[in-house]
């Protein structure tokens, strides 16, 4: 009869510590995708900034044996130059976001709290946090360091839905299963 206790204990803490694995295993995955949703707004957000009439020179200045250069015009905004200088500093953007828990799913996003214009933001059912802003900015920062060459490639050319194909899609940051709504800047 003892032994049957025992079983039934050992399982229950088994179960208990798998419910707490699984737990922190999706609050890990929704700080990564939340990471990433916001990178991509904060990288579109400041390509938006930029004069699209301004252009830069890329490529060599070096003149070819048949007397031409190698020299053609990009858009400011959207070249490599620019946004790895840009990617320098956007995870320091995180401190302006907050933790919102989904009630009807319990899926956990991180949202602006922090208008760039100035106007009043809704903040309901937001939770601005020290340990969390942190937690965001160092996810962010790994993003950027480990997915660089495709941040470049997505931010290099004018892309649609970049959230769902970049933190979805090409890097699996994000379920693809997790319907989460097209922001707009």
């Amino acid at each position: 009869m003892m032994e049957n206790s025992q079983r039934v204990f050992s399982l229950f803490v088994i179960l208990s510590l798998l419910h707490v694995h699984c737990q922190g295993a999706r609050q890990t995955q929704d700080m990564k995708c939340g990471a990433c949703r916001a990178l991509v707004d904060e990288m579109e957000w400041e390509i938006s900034q930029v004069d699209p009439k301004k252009m830069i020179q890329t490529g060599s200045f070096r003149i070819n044996p048949d007397g031409s250069q190698s020299i053609r015009e990009v858009p400011l905004a959207r070249s490599e130059g620019h946004l790895l200088e840009m990617m320098e500093g956007i995870c320091e953007k995180m401190k302006e976001y907050g933790e919102r828990v989904d009630p009807s799913s319990s899926r956990t996003t991180y949202t602006r709290i922090s208008s760039r214009d100035g106007k009043a933001m809704d903040l309901s059912n937001g939770a601005l946090d020290s340990r969390v802003t942190a937690q965001l900015k160092f996810a962010c920062e790994t993003i950027v360091e480990q997915y660089e060459d495709e941040l470049i490639e997505f931010f290099a050319h004018e892309t649609e839905n970049v959230k769902d194909k970049l933190c979805s899609k090409r890097t699996d940051l994000c379920d693809h299963a997790l319907k989460m709504p097209h922001d707009e800047l």
